[in-house]
């Protein structure tokens, strides 16, 4: 998904896919908006809308149900669901391309879903990569990954820890490197000494599924996202561990 300045490029070439015919010199992403409701409001359309990171780009693309015709259908992906919550979707989805899987490979999914532990992203991302391919090579490719993390995944995840908040982003390194299922009210506590705002920002992680709250009691975080935060808290000073933030 292109950020904002690409808005206007993206607004075009729905607009040219949809009415198959080409649609170019938006002035920008308003009037764009503006021309997909006035253009599309009466054409029943499936619109997919990939690895959104943005509101904004949710508002200029397809605003609200009433900018497509009768029967349309919007697909929207995305590692924060708070993005899909903010918009009012109308469902939100968690899934593997298949439902139920054949039976040959009911035994991997098993260990795919025991090396997710609940993580979406880690579900999108392996879902992609393993679709298509034989029994064998889901075997192998799990062996891999007991012993080195996809790479797909920790660039994903840094991704999504780049476009945060300062203040989250220690939340983050805190918990990676102190208060992995630490009692979520102790926590709250001294970080709320240290002025980071946690109420809104553990529910931010949690919408980014990069932690966990269990019974809104227990603080956890897949082992994926963890070891992502301890590199970046690496990354601050590689030579002098006393100098690293958290």
């Amino acid at each position: 998904m292109s950020k904002t300045n690409g808005l206007v490029s993206l607004q075009e070439k729905l607009l040219s896919k949809i009415l198959m015919a080409k649609v170019e010199n938006i002035e920008d992403e308003y009037t764009g908006a503006a021309m997909i409701e006035r253009r599309l409001c009466r054409i029943k359309v499936l619109v997919v809308i990939d690895d959104v990171d943005q509101l904004t780009q949710l508002e200029k693309l397809a605003g609200s149900r009433n900018w497509f015709g009768p029967g349309s259908r919007i697909i929207i992906t995305t590692t924060d669901v708070q993005l899909l919550k903010a918009h009012d979707v109308d469902a939100t989805y968690k899934a593997f391309k298949k439902c139920p899987p054949p039976e040959d490979y009911l035994h991997q999914c098993y260990h795919i879903l025991g090396y997710a532990q609940g993580l979406p992203l880690a579900l999108v991302v392996l879902g992609s990569f393993l679709f298509g391919r034989s029994a064998d090579e889901w075997a192998s490719a799990i062996d891999r990954l007991k012993n080195t993390p996809h790479k797909h995944i920790i660039e994903v995840l840094r991704i999504s820890f780049d476009g945060m908040d300062e203040k989250d982003k220690e939340i983050f390194q805190h918990i990676a490197c102190f208060y992995k299922g630490k009692d979520k009210d102790r926590v709250t506590h001294i970080l709320d000494y240290c002025q980071l705002n946690p109420d809104i920002g553990l529910s931010v992680l949690a919408d980014r599924s990069l932690i966990t709250i269990f019974d809104d009691k227990e603080l956890s975080m897949h082992d994926l996202p963890q070891e992502t935060g301890w590199e970046i808290v690496r990354e601050q000073s590689p030579t002098d561990p006393g100098k690293r933030s958290s």
